[in-house]
């Protein structure tokens, strides 16, 4: 009797912790994060996954890939998700559009370019020169990844729509295997694509747009102003969680780094994760701080303005908020 006892009581006991441990995930606030991309390229918000920052926020935090800005927003838009991850330009069409509950930026993650120009030839010696009267696989009209490139072009002094032939029309995540299938001269790739295709023989990375156009800021987290003022728990949470991510990479090696965020891309071999972080860590891609400055957005606007696709000029307190970035700074 005494044995049956105890052998109920230790049940009782493994149910109830079991409970407790339910309640405890119960008690985070799910939240849906649509990425424009899954890249390395966003090392500090994997290290937010990867060190637990987002459950020490009280959040649950489950990370969408859209594809493409377009598709990050469309899920914005619609209600599909609650945040999303993207290079700021789409805020500033969907607000020109004339949309009542418009997206709002509240945190600038990255400050260069991401994507490196891949030349089909492996012993190409580069120069901005080469791309004359050659096909390059771009990225869509009005996109971060395409007006960065026509910026550079122009520095370099080339007319993107009379040197060079530009496609456009391949969707986001296909560049790399329509390159590697045989299109285009040379092809504008995120990592970790660039490299895959160097590993394949398929080509060879040349140039860094993150180097040649100087700083941008090209990815910020936004969510519709309707959210933010009903949610800024939330909001706050994961901005705090993500600068812990900035903080970590800031002062830890691209081999540390690489170690933590490996779990969010078991595909790619650890040496190659090295190589990639540091290529991103030697560019200065990442700030130190989420605060999007209003030099960056006149920055960015500027670009948008050079490359036909901006209607207007919006004022940058309309669709930038620094107030969670200035928290998690202080935290």
């Amino acid at each position: 009797m005494k044995k049956k006892l105890i052998c109920i009581l230790a049940v009782i006991t493994m149910v109830a912790s079991l409970l407790v441990g339910c309640k405890g995930e119960e008690g985070l606030k799910e939240v849906t994060l649509n990425e424009v991309a899954h890249s390395l390229f966003y090392a500090p918000m994997y290290v937010a996954f990867e060190k637990d920052y987002f459950k020490d926020e009280g959040l649950k935090v489950n990370l969408v890939n859209g594809l493409g800005a377009d598709k990050t927003m469309t899920a914005v838009l619609s209600g599909d998700c609650d945040i999303g991850f993207m290079g700021a330009e789409a805020s500033i069409y969907v607000y020109n559009e004339g949309a009542e509950d418009y997206v709002v930026n509240f945190a600038q993650l990255t400050q260069r370019a991401g994507n490196f120009l891949v030349s089909r030839d492996a012993n190409e010696v580069f120069s901005w020169e080469n791309v004359k009267g050659k096909t390059v696989i771009g990225g869509r009209p009005g996109g971060m990844p395409q007006m960065v490139f026509e910026y550079i072009l122009k520095k370099q002094g080339l007319d993107p729509k009379t040197d060079l032939t530009i496609i456009q029309n391949i969707d986001f995540g296909l560049t790399s295997q329509a390159f590697a299938s045989g299109q285009g001269d040379y092809t504008i790739e995120f990592e970790p694509a660039a490299s895959a295709l160097e590993l394949e023989g398929a080509g060879k990375v040349i140039a860094s747009l993150g180097v040649e156009s100087g700083k941008v800021p090209y990815t910020a987290f936004s969510a519709k102003k309707s959210y933010i003022e009903k949610n800024p728990n939330v909001i706050q949470g994961l901005t705090n969680a993500i600068q812990k991510g900035m903080d970590y990479v800031q002062t830890h090696t691209p081999e540390e780094i690489a170690e933590v965020i490996a779990p969010q891309f078991k595909e790619t071999e650890k040496e190659k994760l090295v190589m990639i972080v540091t290529r991103y860590y030697e560019q200065d891609t990442w700030k130190d701080n989420l605060v999007f400055e209003e030099a960056s957005m006149t920055l960015l606007q500027d670009i948008l303005d050079e490359a036909g696709e901006l209607t207007a000029r919006i004022p940058y307190n309309e669709i930038v908020t620094t107030e969670f970035a200035e928290k998690a700074i202080k935290k």
